[in-house]
């Protein structure tokens, strides 16, 4: 019991050593600011607070800033890409345009081509028609003839 007794003071004993210790080093830190500090009149405080707050409002405008000049450059980009699909989509549609007119082309030529070849079948038919006529009055003839040697 004793020697708990002596160990419990050994430590009380090292405890207030420590805070008497503590209490010298902030003395020694309290005599350093009073000779270090700089006092200023409120004047002056006000001033520099401005000053500071200033500082603050110009580095949120600058990154305000910065964030704008970013979204510009998106958007300026996408401008771009844009006018580039808008050329593209207008040199496909005027391809388009120039093979529909190519089509329409052909097919009037086409058209053309199978007039003339009806216009050619027709002069051929008539033709036909105006043989097949000539055969049947030569046949007419042919019988006639044949009829009158018969009875001759």
């Amino acid at each position: 019991m004793e020697e708990e007794k002596g160990k419990g003071n050994e430590r009380w004993t090292g405890a207030i050593t420590n805070l008497t210790e503590m209490s010298s080093n902030l003395e020694s830190l309290q005599k350093i600011l009073l000779k270090k500090a700089v006092f200023v009149d409120e004047e002056t405080f006000a001033r520099a607070s401005l000053t500071a707050e200033q500082a603050r409002t110009i580095k949120v405008l600058q990154q305000r800033v910065e964030t704008l000049e970013r979204e510009l450059d998106a958007a300026i980009t996408a401008a771009a890409h844009a006018r580039s699909e808008k050329r593209q989509a207008e040199a496909a549609q005027k391809a388009a345009e120039l093979r529909a007119q190519d089509v329409t082309k052909e097919l009037e030529n086409t058209t053309k081509v199978f007039e003339l070849h009806m216009e050619e079948l027709r002069a051929k038919q008539e033709e036909i028609a105006k043989r097949d006529n000539d055969i049947k009055l030569l046949e007419a003839i042919i019988q006639t003839l044949g009829g009158k040697e018969s009875q001759s």
